[in-house]
């Protein structure tokens, strides 16, 4: 019985004055009703599984500390190298604030122009002189036409870009995505070689990183699997060979749908935005072979020793 009720017994007795509505004492081991109308019953709701003790005689204790509140992920995180990437990309399309024939100039300079490398002009010349025809085999992917444009490009390099960015590291992330762009550059400058539109975009490099991704991203444990592990661990499992990619179900149907896709704008001439910029498909294509074919030369994660194409099966044996 709690000692509150019976102070309250002791109390209720010696006045020899009858209640008919309880009176609530709350004390430091339960939350006790205290009805004074003969027979007095005491109801208690002990808050801690002990004895109840004299208070007179022992000391309370103190509550079992609980466990800290385990941190929550947030949604969405994004590995540093892959952040970069896309706040330097939106920090470059601020220049579309610029006067007009300032911005023109900008994408002369760093657009990618195969009429630049025609052996046959001798009366035009573009700026930017002998080192454009350097640096736009990179520089083209860091520019964007517009919201639509840079938004669909993110969009596609949030999945595929986070996890190999996390695999790569930054400085293998960066060189990756520049040597994809120069391969959908080339892929380019050969399909459209008197082209004199300049192409921007970093479609070809969204497109090597996607893959790059799919050379691992159906692994047991990785980011598109069925039984994946936390972010990290999902980007760093061994990865299936170029043959063995091939011949996984899973890949080739990804590959089946991207290339449709892309024959599809191809075909179509779909235009993307409001201002009616064609689709460079044949760039997509140059980077999306890179990506597949070189994975393994920034590829950091050593081969498991059995290989990896049996790991590629998923905890209910489905390939």
């Amino acid at each position: 019985m709690c000692p509150r009720s019976l102070g309250a017994r002791e109390k209720i007795g010696t006045s020899g004055r009858a209640f008919s509505e309880p009176s609530l004492f709350l004390c430091d081991l339960c939350t006790c009703t205290v009805w004074a109308k003969p027979p007095i019953s005491v109801h208690c709701s002990p808050s801690y599984p002990s004895e109840v003790l004299d208070p007179l005689e022992s000391q309370f204790e103190s509550p079992p500390e609980l466990p800290p509140d385990t941190p929550r992920e947030p949604i969405l995180t994004l590995p540093g190298a892959l952040t970069a990437y896309v706040a330097l990309l939106a920090v470059i399309h601020l220049r579309v604030l610029l006067p007009a024939e300032l911005e023109n100039w900008t994408i002369d300079v760093f657009g990618f122009i195969p009429k630049r490398y025609d052996s046959t002009l001798l009366d035009i010349t573009f700026p930017g002189g002998a080192g454009a025809k350097v640096w736009t085999f990179v520089t083209y992917s860091l520019l964007h036409a517009n919201l639509t444009h840079i938004g669909f490009n993110v969009l596609w390099l949030l999945p595929f870009g986070s996890a190999l960015a996390r695999r790569f590291g930054a400085v293998r992330f960066f060189l990756f995505m520049a040597v994809t762009a120069a391969a959908g550059a080339l892929a380019h400058l050969l399909t459209h070689e008197h082209a004199i539109a300049p192409m921007i975009g970093a479609s070809a490099s969204v497109s090597g990183a996607m893959a790059a991704a799919i050379r691992f991203a159906f692994v047991q444990g990785s980011f598109l699997s069925f039984s994946r592990g936390d972010a990290d661990a999902a980007a760093k499992v061994p990865a299936l060979s170029l043959a063995h990619a091939l011949r996984n179900g899973r890949v080739l149907g990804f590959l089946a749908v991207w290339f449709g896709v892309n024959i599809i704008f191809g075909i179509g001439s779909i235009a993307i935005g409001a201002d009616g910029a064609s689709v460079a498909w044949q760039a997509h294509i140059g980077g999306f072979l890179a990506g597949l074919m070189l994975f393994s030369l920034f590829d950091p994660v050593p081969r498991a020793a059995a290989h990896a194409a049996h790991a590629s099966r998923d905890g209910s044996g489905q390939v």
